[in-house]
């Protein structure tokens, strides 16, 4: 596997300590919490830690949480100034760029 990009990995361990801090917010331990999102023990400790995993678990831990309805928003692309010029505009279905020889 490719090593991610620096911004990638400074993400990851953002999302992650974002999750942890939710998470004692909450009150939870990282037992119950994994319970809860219906995830292992170490999956969400290697989340926290921000050592990847899959989209669908980050949702199972934010839905957990009470902060997946957030987490959607925040890819929303109609809360960004781009989303919000191209509303009207119909968009491709498909994008697609010709083979350069």
């Amino acid at each position: 596997m490719a090593t991610s990009p620096i911004a990638v990995m400074r993400a990851m361990n953002d999302i992650g300590e974002s999750i942890a801090t939710w998470r004692r917010l909450r009150e939870l331990t990282v037992a119950e919490a994994a319970d809860r999102a219906g995830v292992s023990v170490s999956t969400l400790q290697r989340l926290e830690h921000g050592q990847g995993g899959t989209v669908e678990t980050l949702l199972r831990v934010a839905r957990a949480l009470g902060i997946l309805d957030q987490v959607t928003a925040s890819v929303d692309p109609m809360s960004t100034d781009v989303g919000r010029l191209r509303a009207g505009q119909a968009l491709p279905t498909r994008v697609r760029r010709k083979e350069r020889r």
